[in-house]
């Protein structure tokens, strides 16, 4: 197991190269410039030259890549354009929010897309397979943003149970911070349930049809031993690649939904950074999201060695 952790993290070392200087090439093909926005209407001569040397842009590209790295290999990813904060430090606060949302809306999606899966696959053909079906081609039809607004009107407005937006940390008010979360997660973690009980459906469908399952069946073990120790164990391995790649995208910010219920999330930092041309920010954004990917991936691959054994000899 250790072997393997390591071969992952030295194989992620050339993506992570990859991944930054494409990110950083890529935004200095974007028009206009952010020293200039960020003077305002004044646009001091003297205050703009004084600016570009602070944050070395008159730095020929390849100098102002590797001035970058070598910082964000001490852990500085510079300093904001707009807020003039560390970005380390606007990461740290936006990110906690983002995690939060992303493991609820992935608990939600697990419960519902794994069993609805489960019993479709098992039930293929009838009303019930017929159903989930239909529901999940529902939920991953219907847009977040409109999901949540019906939601708002419907919890919020007529039932009063739940708040319409906002967010109070946790540390301030769980019971608060539970119930301005449940909304946001509950639309992200239906769509995202959609995608995986389709995708546990065909997984279970397949394993159901293996020789060891009729082996199974006829030593005379219970239907509900056959489907949840055997059947579904040896049908999770795609579904944690599809979790895993999921929970990352999550990662990335879920902008609309954030926006919907005024989460100060990921999301709308990137966002607002990406139009603010605020490059600091976007780079220390892509970095953060990026590591999450990558350490999603190598989860992955520790769950396929704990579901499946016999992957420890691949």
């Amino acid at each position: 197991m250790l072997e393997l952790v390591v071969k992952r993290l030295i194989s992620a070392v050339p993506t992570l190269f990859l991944v930054t200087l494409m990110v950083f090439s890529m935004q200095k093909l974007l028009p206009g410039d952010p020293i200039t926005a960020m003077a305002g209407e004044e646009r001091d001569p003297a205050v703009i030259a004084q600016l570009r040397e602070q944050y070395h842009l008159n730095d020929p590209i390849p100098s102002q890549y590797f001035h970058w790295v070598g910082n964000a290999l001490r852990g500085d990813f510079g300093t904001s354009l707009r807020t003039q904060e560390p970005v380390l430090q606007l990461i740290a606060s936006k990110l906690p929010v983002t995690l939060e949302l992303s493991m609820l809306a992935m608990i939600v999606a697990l419960i519902i897309g794994i069993t609805m899966g489960v019993l479709a696959a098992v039930n293929k053909g009838t009303w019930i397979d017929n159903g989930a079906n239909f529901l999940a081609l529902s939920g991953i039809s219907i847009p977040h943003f409109w999901l949540g607004v019906l939601l708002i009107m419907f919890f919020s407005v007529k039932l009063h149970w739940l708040p319409a937006s906002g967010y109070v940390p946790f540390s301030e008010d769980p019971l608060q911070n539970l119930k301005t979360m449940l909304l946001p997660a509950a639309v992200l973690g239906t769509g995202l349930s959609a995608t995986l009980m389709r995708h546990t459906r065909a997984a279970m469908i397949t394993v159901l049809k293996a020789d060891y399952i009729r082996t199974a069946r006829a030593k005379g073990l219970l239907p509900k031993k056959v489907i949840m120790k055997h059947a579904l164990r040896n049908a999770l391995v795609p579904i944690i690649t599809l979790t895993t790649l999921l929970f990352g995208e999550l990662l990335g910010g879920a902008v609309l939904s954030e926006q919907v219920f005024t989460i100060p999330g990921f999301g709308k930092m990137i966002v607002d950074s990406v139009f603010n041309r605020d490059y600091a920010v976007v780079q220390g954004v892509v970095m953060v999201v990026a590591v999450g990917f990558l350490l999603m991936n190598l989860l992955a691959d520790v769950l396929y060695v704990l579901v499946n054994p016999r992957m420890r000899r691949a």
